[in-house]
């Protein structure tokens, strides 16, 4: 195998693995939310995800690694980027991987919503405990 696939196949390993893992912390993000609890580790792990998003939105909303992987003669990659934000040098199945950034997006405002009713209730409940206490 020559040196240029090897490093592809690291490249698409090394996407594999940063997906799952901002995708594990979009998980926990989610379940707080469902769970009305919001802690130093949902916030860590918001960190996460926005910090990728901020990436792939700063890169004209396609993956630095998908360029990197079509310099490295990814053709699967080159002949399924639309334009569109898909990320197709990964080793997801392409379907999948095509449609992530439209997957992405509603878990997203879905997370923040969750996470803004929690503050809200939190804060509501705060004021009428201290107005109860006479504090």
């Amino acid at each position: 195998m020559d040196q240029r696939r090897l490093l592809l196949r690291a490249v698409k390993s090394f996407h594999t693995f940063a997906w799952f893992s901002i995708e594990a912390c979009m998980a926990y993000v989610l379940y707080t939310g469902i769970r009305g609890r919001t802690d130093r580790k949902t916030g860590a792990a918001a960190v996460v995800v926005a910090g990728e998003t901020l990436i792939f939105a700063a890169n004209g909303f396609h993956c630095p690694l998908t360029a990197v992987a079509q310099d490295l003669g990814d053709g699967l990659g080159a002949g399924l980027s639309n334009g569109k934000g898909s990320v197709t040098d990964i080793y997801l199945p392409h379907w999948f991987a095509r449609n992530l950034p439209g997957i992405h997006v509603p878990l997203i405002l879905a997370a923040v919503l969750l996470h803004w009713r929690n503050w809200r209730n939190h804060a509501v409940r705060d004021s009428q405990r201290r107005l109860l206490l006479g504090r």
